[in-house]
Order: structure tokens, then sequence, then C-alpha cells
């Protein structure tokens, strides 16, 4: 448990970090950039989504991590943070962070 929350704590320190240290600025997309961005870019709710919705949905997420999140919730219950995504066998701090905007709870 304490290892546990230790990685949590982690991952949300090395986040906050990171959005300080790179603020984001938003780029200038075509109408048509736009609507295919918007499909492939809507959130993600890992608590809900089966293992194909993620692994569509998700960069660096394929079927077979995305079947380990499934299996990670269902053994351990709902996410409680993004962060603790980082507990899944295959699933690291580059993965969270580029997926970051695209998971909610």
């Amino acid at each position: 448990m304490f290892i546990q929350s230790l990685l949590i704590a982690t991952a949300l320190l090395t986040l906050s970090l990171s959005a300080l240290a790179n603020p984001s600025q938003p780029s200038p997309v075509s109408p048509s950039q736009s609507q295919s961005q918007s499909e492939t870019e809507a959130k993600v709710n890992i608590n809900q989504a089966d293992a194909n919705t993620l692994a569509n949905r998700l960069s660096g997420i394929g079927l077979s991590k995305a079947q380990a999140i499934v299996a990670y919730r269902q053994q351990h219950g709902n996410f409680k943070h993004p962060q603790e995504l980082v507990l899944v066998k295959g699933i690291g701090m580059s993965i969270l962070e580029k997926n970051k905007h695209l998971i909610e709870l």
C-alpha cells in the first residue's frame, strides 16, 4: 500500500512539474482538422471504457495494454486518479503524459 501511494505521489508531482515547465499553447487548426481531431481526441472514461475503446482512443495503448487496464480495474476497483494508470503493467509515465488530456474518470 505504501509503494502504491508513493507511486501515485510521484506521478502527481511529475505531472505537476511538467505542466509548469511546458505551458501548452494551442496551435492553429483548420476546420477539417478540428472535426477529425475532435473525434479522435474525445475524452475517455478509464473507469467505464472497454478494452477496444481504450486501444482506439489512447496513444501508445494497444489491445494488450488496454486489456491490462480493464483487468486491473476489475481486480482493484475504479481508478481514483488518472495517475494510477502507471500501476498497470506496461503503462509508464510517458504514456500517461501523452494521454493526460484525453483521460477522465
